[in-house]
């Protein structure tokens, strides 16, 4: 179990710095084909792997970011990666920043090991053009 605490640990930190980074490529490689990311805002938004993509080339950008408190807990060919985090995200020139709780579901597959498939990204927040705004990032509209 510790060893997959600690690969879980080190592909949310490497999704992490693909998106610091705006890795397209290697975000598109740590994420499966069915992901979907869930923003904690108000109302909350969902972008498919393709919008999420999408918008990291279109300013839906994580400038910082932090782990504090990391939890990981192994479920079969599955794992949850918890973690507080403070983050810095940008939405084109809004500035989204603060606690977050940050949840990814990992699967394990036969072919490609561990790919992300779930990113929540949490936080009370009553300012609704973050919705607005990443809503407006949903290719499927």
């Amino acid at each position: 179990m510790a060893d997959v605490t600690a690969e879980i640990e080190a592909l949310a930190l490497g999704a992490m710095r693909a998106w610091v980074a705006g890795d397209v490529k290697a975000m598109k490689k740590i994420t499966a084909r069915d992901f979907m990311l869930l923003v904690g805002s108000s109302p909350p938004q969902l972008l498919d792997r393709p919008s999420f993509l999408a918008a990291m080339e279109r300013g839906f950008a994580c400038t910082r970011f932090a782990f504090r408190e990391v939890i990981v807990r192994p479920y079969g060919k599955s794992a949850w990666f918890v973690a507080g985090a403070e983050l810095e995200l940008a939405l084109g020139p809004k500035l989204w920043s603060g606690g977050f709780l940050v949840t990814d579901l990992w699967r394990k597959g036969t072919i490609g090991g561990w790919k992300l498939a779930e990113r929540s990204l949490a936080r009370l927040d009553q300012d609704d053009s973050i919705a607005a705004a990443v809503s407006r990032l949903q290719l499927w509209k």
